[in-house]
């Protein structure tokens, strides 16, 4: 083991980083666009532009593209607080970087087209198998396909998904007999967003549409394998301590901060209507009551030791890797453990706080309505879905895992 210099450290106050500082000023800003984010089911350009300004579409660039390389618990905190301020601007940031980690494994002239004028290049799309169908041709591939959750579509320039490799009618084969998956960025330009597929209860602003492309000429520079390859040895390519950790340091803890910050905001939301209001038939405050106080300290309590869960997790990750040392599989199974159980104690945070609020809670426009609505939305993604407690408790038992934590 090595010892680990002074910049190789994480920041020992988060809060103090200028991004996060960043983050938390903007987030009155956020709250005055609520109404054209509801109403739109996009981040206004105004805003979007502010958050270019901000540098958080470059946080997660190497420094050598222009980018800020950031540490994973400085991401974690500026989505965080973000989606304090609205659900949507949280994840749409989030997603946003996790697109751009994952075109890092470009081969060097698509990272160069992608990144070369700009580091806060916006990527769009999903990183998920399947959508797409694609026919090799000279220098790259013909694709067509649809594809779900387009979160951001509005303000990207490239979209990100995936697609099925046929020789002819038949699907390509790999060794073991498994279809072969690849990766590829379009033209934002090349894509149409299907109008009405984003249909839902909360989230709204994030324009997760379904998106096309029909018959597509995509060059193999903006090609990367998909099955087989684990996330994170596609990014290992570039210097620093950020692009050495396993994926699990970033894919689950970037959705886990966005439940975490609306909790927060849910908890607060709580806290001003109990100072506020005289519940029907009573003479006392709600905030009187002794059993709103109890679920205040208890919704506060589980959630930070949630946060806290979280952050232990991803600085022991670092130092690991810091250390020269590899990470094992129970650490990689405890930090994806970890932003799942963060997430499962935001969702009883917020549980607690909606019940306290009383008839007000389900009110379209109370902010615990709001908050309650976004959370659910956020707590179905399969990043934080129940499935992961067995996988982590597998490879904690010994037992094979799955290709899921490899």
């Amino acid at each position: 083991m090595r010892q680990i210099a002074d910049e190789e450290r994480l920041p020992a106050d988060v809060d103090d980083q200028p991004l996060v500082r960043a983050a938390a000023a903007l987030q009155p800003v956020i709250r005055r666009h609520h109404d054209e984010i509801e109403r739109e089911q996009r981040l206004p350009k105004a805003l979007v532009e502010q958050f270019h300004a901000a540098g958080f579409y470059s946080m997660v660039i190497p420094r050598e593209l222009g980018g800020l390389q950031v540490d994973p618990l400085t991401y974690v905190r500026v989505v965080e607080l973000l989606a304090e301020a609205a659900g949507s601007a949280g994840w749409n940031v989030a997603n946003n970087s996790i697109g751009q980690l994952v075109t890092l494994g470009l081969p060097d002239e698509g990272v160069q087209e992608i990144y070369g004028h700009r580091a806060d290049t916006v990527i769009a799309g999903t990183a998920v198998m399947g959508g797409g169908r694609a026919v090799p041709v000279d220098g790259g591939y013909r694709v067509s396909g649809r594809w779900p959750f387009g979160t951001g579509c509005q303000e990207s320039s490239w979209m990100l998904g995936s697609f099925q490799i046929f020789d002819g009618e038949q699907p390509r084969r790999s060794p073991d007999g498994a279809s072969v998956y690849w990766r590829g960025l379009f033209a934002r330009s090349e894509a149409r967003i299907v109008e009405g597929s984003w249909d839902v209860t909360g989230m709204r602003a994030t324009g997760s549409f379904d998106w096309t492309v029909d018959d597509v000429f995509l060059p193999e520079r903006r090609t990367m394998v998909h099955a087989g390859v684990p996330l994170d040895n596609q990014w290992k390519r570039w210097p620093g301590i950020s692009y050495a950790l396993p994926a699990q340091a970033w894919v689950g803890p970037h959705h886990c901060a966005v439940i975490t910050g609306i909790a927060r905001a849910g908890i607060d939301a709580l806290i001003e209507l109990a100072a506020e209001k005289t519940p029907r038939g009573r003479t006392g405050r709600l905030g009187d009551n002794p059993q709103v106080q109890d679920a205040v300290g208890r919704a506060d309590a589980i959630l930070n030791a949630g946060r806290a869960g979280r952050t232990a997790m991803i600085t022991e990750i670092w130092n690991t890797v810091a250390a020269g040392e590899e990470t094992t599989l129970e650490q990689r199974a405890r930090c994806r453990l970890a932003a799942v159980h963060a997430g499962d104690c935001a969702r009883e945070a917020m549980d607690l706080m909606y019940r306290q609020g009383g008839s007000t809670s389900y009110r379209r426009e109370s902010r615990l309505a709001e908050c309650w609505r976004d959370l659910q939305v956020v707590g179905q993604a399969a990043t934080l879905a129940p499935e992961w407690y067995p996988i982590g408790g597998r490879a904690l038992m010994s037992m094979d895992p799955g290709p899921r934590l490899r």
